[in-house]
């Protein structure tokens, strides 16, 4: 969208900006033929780079392969021994009573925290370790690898070919911030967004899924579960964010059926089929195998906890202005205030040798008009800030020189008080460089099971998990559960470090 309907947008949402807020500089361009279903558009992949760059290697990735751009894109992969074994399994038991069980595969974990899977024509079947984290036993990760397999050996990825080939899309001019997108194929926040199937084709897919979990031996029931889940999910992500919950269900897989519609059909064929219900036993070996992955960000990529930001790698830190909620990528950390018309951006470019002076005055926003420049100084740090007006659109600039990178802010609000640019100015200088303990004691949160003991509730359960958002929401998504009852001896998912 170009920022001439962005400034001139008096509705915008907060997280529409943040979302036009990680277009600053050059996205990253994924040109090939994926077949994917993404839950969510939120995702914190790491950058080749090991940090958000509003810059750097969007030519380069068109020469790389297939695989290659999928793992520079999502966080690259995720070792996990356990788990790995167990998709493998999952795997050989579909693909032999797929329609092809001569073809080839292979499963790889992706160090991404977004739940998502897709598979490349070449037998490539990717998982993220946010939706192995989802899922709550075997039969729920196969109805999501079923419904990828689906769709390659029902040729929908080759009859969606001619439409990619079609996409002429370049890497967008790094002079332009904000570039207007309107391909099929584009990658934002490092996701990968493919034109999407068909409402025809998702639904044969989820149909042809089905029967095959279930000729596997697979409860059929677990893909109207995961799907569920998957809804509740992103529902929960946009609540946090100061969206609907009403909104997100209706709109989660935008470009898909909507998961209600596909909920009820799959639930139809579950029904038809019969199957066998999950064992027990095997749902524990299921939880075994992703306890202690790492949920949300990992330590490479940068930690949020609350409004604080950490970069044990790079060794930075700064605090985000009161209820500000972030979000990382693999260009930019993002914030907003939920349901207001502010949002920053966090980042460092490549500002080829650059003061932070003649930083914040190279262009970052399209159409503004750009005030006195001020030096500043963060913890000893260089910088500089400045004020730069559009037609409704207000934004406070900042870049900060730290180990010879600039790290830039960009606040955008609207309007931009008094008041709210003091608040600006004091997450801009709360940068600093981390400690040699702080950096020691950047741990991850990880996946962890245990078993409900007598007087134990989801209350009492989500309490145990620390800085997440919303804990006690996000235990019940987290193993499905529509109420707070608890079985007494069940084992149960929570989020620790």
């Amino acid at each position: 969208m170009p920022i001439e309907l962005l400034i001139n947008s008096s509705a915008l949402p907060a997280r529409h900006l943040a979302r036009m807020l990680l277009r600053f500089g050059v996205m990253t361009v994924l040109s090939f033929s994926l077949v994917a279903c993404s839950s969510n558009q939120t995702s914190r992949e790491i950058s080749p780079t090991g940090a958000p760059w509003s810059t750097g290697y969007a030519s380069g990735m068109l020469s790389l392969t297939e695989r290659d751009r999928v793992l520079i894109a999502f966080g690259g992969e995720y070792s996990s021994s356990t788990a790995r074994s167990q998709l493998d399994a999952i795997l050989a038991r579909l693909v032999a009573v797929s329609d092809e069980p001569g073809q080839s595969y292979r499963v790889t974990i992706l160090n991404s925290p977004s739940p998502n899977a897709f598979a490349l024509q070449s037998g490539d079947v990717f998982v993220t370790r946010g939706l192995l984290a989802l899922a709550d036993d075997p039969s729920e990760i196969a109805a999501v690898m079923a419904h990828e397999l689906a769709h390659i050996t029902a040729r929908h990825a080759s009859q969606r070919s001619e439409l990619a080939q079609r996409t002429n899309l370049e890497a967008p001019d790094a002079t332009k911030p904000v570039q207007t997108l309107t391909s099929s194929l584009v990658a934002s926040k490092g996701e990968v967004a493919l034109a999407s199937f068909s409402r025809v084709q998702e639904l044969e897919a989820d149909m042809i899924g089905v029967r095959w979990m279930a000729k596997a031996g697979f409860d059929p029931y677990g893909a109207p579960r995961i799907l569920t889940m998957l809804s509740r999910d992103a529902s929960l992500r946009a609540s946090i964010f100061g969206e609907s919950k009403h909104k997100a269900a209706m709109n989660f897989l935008a470009s898909h059926p909507s998961t209600p519609e596909r909920i009820a059909k799959v639930l139809a064929s579950s029904k038809d089929l019969g199957g066998i219900p999950t064992d027990e036993n095997e749902r524990i070996r299921w939880l075994n195998a992703i306890d202690g992955i790492i949920y949300g960000d990992d330590p490479a990529q940068g930690l949020i906890r609350g409004r604080h930001f950490i970069h044990p790698k790079l060794g930075i830190k700064f605090a985000a202005p009161e209820t500000f909620v972030l979000d990382n990528s693999s260009s930019a950390l993002v914030g907003v205030l939920p349901g207001k018309p502010v949002a920053l951006r966090f980042d460092r470019i490549d500002a080829r040798g650059q003061t932070p002076e003649q930083a914040v005055q190279s262009g970052w926003v399209d159409g503004t008009v750009l005030g006195e420049v001020e030096s500043i100084n963060s913890h000893g740090l260089k910088g500089a800030t400045v004020l730069a007006k559009g037609q409704d659109w207000q934004f406070r600039l900042a870049a900060l020189a730290k180990d010879g990178v600039i790290y830039r802010f960009i606040f955008a609000a609207q309007p931009l008080t008094a008041d709210l640019d003091g608040l600006f100015r004091q997450a801009i200088g709360s940068f600093d460089s981390l400690t040699g303990t702080e950096i020691e004691q950047a741990r991850p949160l990880r996946i962890r099971h245990v078993i409900a003991q007598q007087g134990e509730t989801a209350e009492t359960l989500s309490k145990r998990m620390g800085t997440i958002e919303r804990p006690y929401e996000r235990f019940l998504v987290l193993n499905g559960l529509d109420r707070p009852a608890l079985q007494l001896g069940r084992s149960y998912k929570l989020i620790a470090e």
